[in-house]
């Protein structure tokens, strides 16, 4: 990434909807170079997606939470933790799990209308025999939303 890439970035974050020549016009460089950038970072795999932004809580899930999972020993090893992913992600609730270090194997993002829809949220992960059992840890605010461009920024300084 070099300071042009930085830019693009910045300005398709701040304005996902801006047309290629727009961005051109406001970045002073030819479209050409604009839609060639934007392709390279797609195909390198730096830009991941180009669709909406969605707020859980604006389609009626305000309810956040991380769930601690402990998958059951000798169930298959990283074949435990494909098995618990996959029923992870049948889950419409759950929206990002990752292997962990530490104190558990995974921790997944949760989101549920209430607090009582949360219990229906976890009681529906632990239907998967992989997985001993769950902690819970309830957000209360956002205090940093999830970002990548001050990364991105950094990436060329570095």
């Amino acid at each position: 990434m070099d300071e042009i890439d930085s830019r693009l970035i910045d300005l398709f974050a701040s304005e996902p909807r801006l047309g290629v020549l727009e961005a051109s016009r406001r970045l002073g460089i030819a479209r050409g170079t604009v839609q060639a950038r934007l392709d390279k970072l797609a195909t390198s795999g730096v830009i991941t997606g180009w669709g909406p932004d969605l707020s859980p809580e604006a389609i009626g899930f305000p309810v956040m939470a991380f769930l601690t999972l402990e998958i059951r020993q000798g169930s298959g090893g990283a074949a435990g933790h494909d098995a618990v992913a996959r029923h992870l992600a049948a889950i419409p609730e759950v929206l990002e799990a990752y292997t962990i270090t530490g104190v558990g194997d995974m921790w997944a993002r949760v989101v549920a209308r209430s607090n009582a829809d949360l219990q229906r949220v976890i009681d529906l992960v632990l239907t998967e025999p992989g997985i001993d059992r769950s902690t819970t840890v309830i957000a209360l605010a956002t205090q940093i939303p999830h970002r990548v461009v001050p990364l991105a920024r950094a990436a060329v300084l570095t």
